[in-house]
């Protein structure tokens, strides 16, 4: 089994920063793309970023330019630096990995159970 821990969520002013971590551990192979989703109250989750294995990114429209996915391979884990936050930015942020794991021997999605971003006006 494959357990995706997120951490770095809070409260933060508008116009600040905030950096999300997500580690991956388990029977991991290989990962594949991780990525960012995030879902505010009442509505669907929605992409934030991914990043593939070799580092090629792709953000949603509403973040670009404010925020940054990045990863440590070597770690497992992925990062999304926020800057220049915004009210609207508030919502639980979820990690997101495809794995291949050892055991059972499969690729398969994984989920985080998610962070809490608040952005206060």
């Amino acid at each position: 089994q494959v357990q995706l821990v997120e951490s770095g969520g809070g409260l933060v002013q508008a116009g600040g920063s905030l950096r999300l971590s997500c580690a991956a551990s388990g029977s991991i192979f290989s990962i594949n793309a991780m990525g960012w989703y995030r879902q505010a109250p009442g509505k669907q989750r929605e992409l934030v970023a991914t990043i593939t294995s070799s580092g090629i990114a792709h953000y949603a429209d509403s973040v670009k330019g404010r925020f940054t996915i990045s990863r440590d391979n070597a770690k497992n884990t992925v990062y999304l630096q926020m800057n220049s936050l915004k009210p609207e930015d508030t919502s639980v942020y979820y990690c997101n990995a495809g794995v291949v794991t050892t055991w059972p021997l499969g690729g398969a999605d994984y989920w985080g159970k998610g962070t809490l971003v608040t952005v206060s006006s």
